[in-house]
């Protein structure tokens, strides 16, 4: 049996490809392989962002402190008129009966000459015509008239997936921690093997896609001028996602998987609980984008419905079993697993991304063009790309290579896509310091696109061969689903939130938010790219595999401590929304509101 394997192997090209690549590749010169060095500037592409951020940040609390003094110096002045003698207050008094009687003639603040403004009738002014207005952080009345029923959806929708990743990210800290300190139990229940999963998925299913789906029915209402379709299904896929993660984890905790691989361990008969409530959530979305009172399909939509009919696409091809023998299991795998996290989450997010963004700067998406672009070449190369998961593997070497050249044609929509939102945030810089939500915009769009490009690296032949199945990979993968997917979720949540709500959270709880998760991630993400690429180049150099373990030790240190970081970031945004939620239906409209206009 084994030489009729081997045979076959040989037969089909596979074997001697696998066995001449692994002779030819080495550990010599490795920082010179172009994915290395590409990985690296991307890196520091994500340490400069990181630098200007604080930059501007400590420019803007030196401002304010230079503000208090003037402050201090003005009331010192007002002191020094009270000290005057009544002659003196009598001139200063005739001076300001003759500016109240003054009249603007209309040319006073243009042209050539002086800027004069005795009155006092400017309150700002702004150099650049064509920059918008934003988001500020100073309270603010400015509220959206939006159905009640429509805002309960969307809370309760970001209120469960807020649950969701607290607890999510409590298991991963448990987890990082048993990286440290396997002894901590000896309960079957908590062992890694059933508590990897539950964090995976819960972090997936239930934060992730309940946070997106909540954000999406505002987003769905709100370009189609009209209400959302049904409500009461909204309220079915909600308690039927709730219920899918609740069972799903109480499964798998018990020892109770599909036996398959990542993100698809939960058993059919809970995953189809899942996939119903897609299914509702799609019919709900499309029937509300047909019944639009405009004639236009906002690009938003075309990401969100797409996302949805891939996922739902998904579900039926990574759960048949049909067609899943050896290794076209392997080949499903890599398929569910790439489809799962660009097609489902990615897709849907930029989507999300399109609208809030955009209404945020409170102008239009710099390029509809660059947006049809990368919604077209996303939907052509992220189809395709699965298999670089598995270069080396007994799969055809053909496959392999078309995985590997279409991972390098997602620069295309990763390209065109952060030059939109970059351009669309042009003009906005020097307000990261006055927004809430700008700081998560411009690091999701960063991460969007290092993420990204590295992942697009990452698939060449060198690259893979010492990155994949090292803990390399666990840093891609929350630079992309953390970095760019929960990014982009906060800033639509606090975009949208105080809205809804008309309660704004605290600047210096936003702010702790926005650091713990940013620092949290840049040390669980450094750490684990330098353990993991250690750990391949150890295993190329056919070093006995506890070595590869011992030397990670330090580098998991440092994976518990920005986990940590992010953990307490998770804390403190559920305390932001609870503050921004709470009591939210005793502030009534001014009118009753049917519909949503635009």
């Amino acid at each position: 049996m084994k030489k009729c394997k081997m045979a076959i192997l040989l037969f089909s090209g596979v074997l001697p490809n696998i066995l001449s690549a692994q002779d030819k590749i080495t550990t010599d010169n490795w920082l010179s392989s172009p994915g290395i060095i590409g990985t690296f500037v991307l890196i520091a592409i994500v340490m400069i962002i990181a630098i200007v951020i604080l930059f501007i940040k400590l420019n803007t609390y030196i401002d304010k402190m230079k503000r208090r003094q003037i402050d201090k110096n003005r009331m010192a002045f007002d002191d020094e008129i009270v000290a005057m003698d009544e002659g003196e207050i009598d001139v200063i008094l005739e001076k300001r009966k003759a500016a109240l009687k003054y009249k603007l003639k209309g040319d006073e603040l243009s042209g050539d000459s002086e800027v004069s403004d005795e009155k006092g009738l400017v309150h700002q002014f702004i150099k650049d015509p064509n920059n918008a207005f934003f988001d500020e952080k100073k309270k603010t009345s400015l509220s959206l008239e939006t159905p009640l029923e429509l805002k309960k959806i969307v809370i309760y929708y970001i209120g469960a997936a807020a649950l969701w990743l607290v607890l999510g990210t409590l298991i991963g800290q448990y987890l990082g921690m048993k990286f440290l300190w396997p002894e901590m139990d000896s309960q079957s229940w908590l062992s890694f093997g059933r508590l990897r999963p539950v964090h995976t998925n819960m972090v997936f299913w239930g934060w992730s896609s309940l946070a997106m789906i909540g954000l999406g029915y505002f987003v769905i209402a709100r370009t189609s001028n009209t209400k959302i379709y049904n409500y009461s299904w909204a309220w079915s896929a909600w308690r039927l996602i709730n219920l899918t993660i609740i069972l799903g984890t109480m499964c798998l905790m018990a020892g109770v998987n599909n036996g398959g691989g990542e993100y698809r361990e939960y058993i059919w008969p809970v995953m189809l609980l899942f996939a119903v409530g897609l299914i509702i959530t799609f019919i709900n979305f499309y029937k509300t984008v047909a019944t639009r009172k405009i004639s236009e399909i906002y690009i938003s939509n075309w990401f969100i419905l797409a996302a949805l009919i891939w996922t739902i696409v998904l579900s039926v091809i990574g759960y048949l079993p049909f067609y899943q023998d050896g290794l076209g299991e392997t080949v499903i795998q890599g398929y569910y697993m790439h489809q799962g996290v660009g097609m489902w989450f990615m897709t849907f997010t930029l989507g999300l991304v399109y609208y809030y963004l955009p209404s945020t700067l409170n102008k239009p998406i710099y390029s509809y063009s660059l947006g049809v672009l990368a919604f077209w070449t996303q939907m052509l190369f992220y189809t395709m790309i699965g298999t670089h998961h598995f270069v080396f593997s007994p799969l055809p070497w053909w496959l392999q290579t078309i995985a590997i050249v279409f991972s390098a044609g997602m620069v295309i929509p990763v390209v065109a896509g952060t030059t939109n939102f970059l351009m669309t945030m042009k003009g906005s810089w020097n307000h990261i310091s006055k927004s809430y939500v700008l700081p998560f915009f411009l690091v999701g769009t960063v991460f969007y696109f290092v993420g990204s490009m590295q992942g697009s690296l990452q698939a060449f032949r060198f690259t893979n061969f010492v990155w994949h199945f090292t803990d390399f990979n666990v840093a891609h993968s929350h630079m992309t689903m953390y970095g760019i997917i929960a990014f982009f979720l906060w800033a639509g949540i606090y975009a949208i939130l105080p809205k809804l709500t008309g309660k704004e959270p605290s600047q210096v709880l936003v702010g702790a938010h926005f650091w713990l998760a940013f620092i949290g991630l840049f040390a669980y993400m450094i750490s684990l790219m330098a353990g993991g690429t250690y750990k391949g180049l150890s295993w190329i150099d056919g070093e006995p595999f506890i070595e590869s373990v011992i030397l990670m030790k330090p580098y998991w240190i440092w994976r518990a401590v920005g986990g940590s970081l992010m953990l307490a970031s998770h804390l403190v945004f559920a305390y932001n929304f609870y503050y921004m939620v709470k009591g939210y239906s005793k502030i009534k409209s001014s009118r009753k509101v049917e519909e949503i206009t635009v």
